[in-house]
């Protein structure tokens, strides 16, 4: 039976108003409580508590018809929940090779329009204005950006967070603080690596709006990992956090990368970056192709 169909058919069995939803709410809860006090007398009768599965299977079938009554109320159609709920899953969670084919963004575009496919960053501490260190990024031996301090009342490391937008790039091959800001260099034409060739994209995806959404990404991100140790240890991302960031990338391109790519990006940067902040230098391996970032030497 599909569930559309279980959906109507549960339907003809309501016996409440059509404007009740707070009933099927309240009959999931309660059967949701019944299920838990089945599997606790198993827990205490184990194999003696011979109609365990019968019991289960019954509470799961009221809570499936609270379920289709709640969908029907709320003017939901049941098969479309639960293809959108697949669709979140496999976002977050894609089985073996269910992922979109991984393609860089600029792949179709001049190679001075595109982000460098291997390059090596090298991030060095040096003392700064009134005592506080600062951090010089170069790439390929360029200097990259301007001297970055924590800028907080509390030396907390922020000063290294390029490392982030390189993880951006390594993972997601999009990083528009990258293309536009720290591979600019005055000494060629055109200074950066936006794609110019396409007003449309240079404005859109390369352009300051994109750029403060990539920053405003890495400093979300910065706050809950400094909330949970700076992500050491820590294997999985809070799905809400993945959830706010597709939603502020929602109209770029990086929109195609899934939340469990950006999972991978968090974690990756987190990585070498508490690698970086403990020796206060260090020289990173970057490869787009491949999707690697690496603290190396």
């Amino acid at each position: 039976m599909e569930l559309g169909e279980y959906q109507r058919e549960a339907q003809k069995t309501d016996q409440f108003r059509k404007d009740e939803r707070v009933v099927p709410l309240l009959g999931m809860g309660g059967e949701v409580g019944s299920l838990l006090a089945e599997y606790k007398k198993f827990m205490r009768d184990g194999p003696a508590h011979v109609l365990f599965p019968v019991q289960v299977a019954e509470e799961l079938g009221d809570i499936l018809w609270y379920l289709a009554n709640a969908a029907t109320k709320f003017d939901l159609d049941l098969d479309t929940i639960a293809a959108e709920n697949l669709a979140k899953t496999q976002d977050r969670w894609p089985p073996d090779g269910s992922e979109p084919v991984y393609r860089l963004f600029d792949d179709d575009y001049p190679a001075t329009e595109q982000l460098p496919r291997r390059f090596t960053a090298q991030i060095r501490e040096e003392p700064g204005e009134g005592g506080k260190p600062r951090i010089v990024l170069t790439i390929d031996s360029v200097a990259a950006g301007d001297p970055l301090q924590d800028n907080s009342h509390d030396p907390d490391g922020y000063r290294f967070h390029d490392v982030f937008h390189l993880g951006h790039a390594a993972k997601l091959g999009w990083s528009p603080v990258l293309r536009g800001k720290l591979l600019k260099r005055k000494d060629q034409e055109p200074p950066d690596r936006k794609r110019r060739s396409d007003e449309e994209v240079n404005e859109v995806e390369d352009g300051g709006r994109a750029i403060v959404i990539d920053e405003a990404v890495v400093a979300y991100v910065w706050e809950y990992a400094r909330r949970h140790n700076f992500l050491d240890g820590v294997s999985t991302v809070d799905y809400g956090v993945l959830k706010t960031i597709k939603q502020l990338t929602s109209g770029l391109e990086v929109a195609a990368r899934s939340s469990h790519q950006w999972e991978e990006a968090i974690l990756a940067g987190y990585g070498v970056w508490r690698q970086i902040k403990e020796r206060r230098q260090g020289v990173i391996a970057v490869d787009l192709e491949t999707r690697v970032i690496e603290v190396v030497g």
